[in-house]
């Protein structure tokens, strides 16, 4: 098992910038990919990026992309992703997730961070 805790979230305006981080800790051997996803009020929770355990290339939904990026640092065992030009729609929880071995499912999830953007 991996266990999860983000931190970073806030109350910030349009155009600001946060940096949210997932420290992981545990069975971390076993990580192929960290992702960070979120949960608007009523809406389902949907995908913001990934990124894998040892780094490399990074994935991002369209409506994050050019705005947001994620980063990792193995040496903390540490995933980040930095949000920039925030918009009112980027209000929402955000949570940290790992996908471990065999890989393809996120199994590991943190207890999320609240953001909100006002206009």
């Amino acid at each position: 098992q991996v266990q999860l805790v983000e931190s970073g979230g806030g109350s910030v305006q349009a155009g600001d910038s946060l940096r949210l981080s997932c420290a992981a800790s545990g069975r971390t051997f076993a990580v192929c990919a960290m992702g960070w996803f979120r949960q608007a009020p009523g809406k389902e929770r949907e995908y913001v990026a990934r990124i894998g355990w040892s780094g490399g290339s990074a994935y991002y939904t369209d409506s994050v992309k050019g705005r947001f990026t994620i980063s990792i640092n193995n040496a903390e065992n540490t995933v980040y992703l930095q949000m920039n030009s925030l918009k009112p729609e980027d209000t929402a929880v955000y949570y940290c997730a790992s996908d471990r071995v065999p890989c393809g499912s996120y199994d590991s999830w943190g207890q999320g961070t609240q953001v909100t953007v006002s206009s």
